[in-house]
């Protein structure tokens, strides 16, 4: 059986993969690192009360076979980039590595579509950044999951993101053959789709994007 390591638990792809992860049996432990307790309780769960800052002091409970990183943030929530580019690149690669010397074997991570380090663009250089810095830690399998648009009821409420949203889901049918990496696709989804591409690892490094992770969720 599998222990696993989840970072993000609190978010919407996060909260839908540890509910994918508690309830496989395949794990005997999921372990979720978050800033406050989230009230769950699971006879698999334990949960570390931490952040960026303190996850060097944290380093010997930060154990599992997989480490799962759902992190991320928004403009809107943090407008300096900065602290965006701690929270969505320092924040998971220092997971990734601190988990990697405990003995992680295993690495899932969502960036982005267009992720490129070399990128003019802020976001899409950041996600092509923690790609290739998560793929440099060299675990035995990496699996990068970038989605476009991520669709589905969020807790919290974003009016122009709905906006958005409702434009996507009415060009989708549009968007075939090399476009369809553009479609929008279920925060659920996505979770689903990282929990499946745990249950057979063979490659080294793998990208999924909407192909690839519809192709995963349908099997």
């Amino acid at each position: 059986m599998k222990k696993a390591l989840l970072f993000g638990a609190s978010g919407f792809i996060g909260s839908h993969l540890i509910q994918e992860l508690l309830h496989d049996d395949a794990y005997e432990q999921v372990t979720i690192v978050v800033r406050k307790n989230l009230g769950l309780q699971h006879p698999k769960l334990r949960t570390i009360i931490g952040d960026f800052h303190s996850l060097p002091q944290l380093k010997e409970q930060l154990t599992g076979d997989e480490v799962f990183l759902t992190l991320g943030t928004t403009k809107k929530h943090t407008p300096n980039q900065e602290e965006y580019y701690q929270i969505d690149h320092d924040y998971p690669i220092l997971a990734a590595q601190i988990a990697k010397e405990n003995g992680a074997q295993s690495v899932f991570i969502v960036t982005a579509i267009g992720a490129n380090p070399n990128a003019k663009l802020f976001y899409t250089r950041l996600k092509g950044k923690v790609e290739q810095d998560i793929i440099a830690l060299n675990f035995d399998h990496t699996h990068i999951f970038e989605p476009s648009m991520i669709t589905g009821n969020r807790a919290e409420k974003r009016v122009g993101e709905k906006f958005f949203i409702a434009l996507f889901k009415l060009f989708s049918p549009l968007l075939i053959g090399k476009l369809n990496k553009y479609k929008g696709i279920d925060g659920k989804n996505i979770a689903k789709a990282m929990h499946r591409s745990a249950e057979n690892q063979t490659h080294k490094v793998t990208i999924y994007q909407w192909k690839e992770m519809h192709e995963l969720i349908r099997n």
